[in-house]
């Protein structure tokens, strides 16, 4: 089953957050993402022909977003987007994270 094909599940505080080693097996899954904050989060920044793309853009994501019960950091401005996730409750990456970038991508190609 494909990253994007997956839905998030609650992680609790306990939880511990991914070994970078982990992570980068599940970043190779999803292209044109980086990691950022000493391999913490994930981030993509994402180009549109205008603002109002930009803008439908990160209202899509927000909408995945409450779909799945998590909540990434949305930037955008004319013609940009920059997206950045981790999972708040860890303070570090967990699958979740990476399937919903898996899902954003999938946004992106429509």
């Amino acid at each position: 089953m494909s990253l994007a094909e997956k839905r998030c599940i609650p992680c609790h505080s306990d939880t511990s957050a991914l070994t970078r080693e982990s992570a980068e097996q599940y970043l190779e899954q999803v292209k044109d993402w980086s990691f950022s904050d000493n391999s913490s989060r994930i981030y993509r920044e994402f180009m549109f022909p205008d603002f109002k793309t930009a803008l439908g853009f990160a209202a899509h994501v927000g909408e995945l977003a409450e779909e799945a019960g998590h909540h990434p950091e949305i930037c955008f401005g004319w013609g940009h987007a920059r997206v950045e996730i981790w999972t708040h409750k860890i303070g570090g990456l967990h699958e979740n994270d990476f399937i919903l970038a898996a899902r954003i991508d999938n946004l992106k190609e429509t």
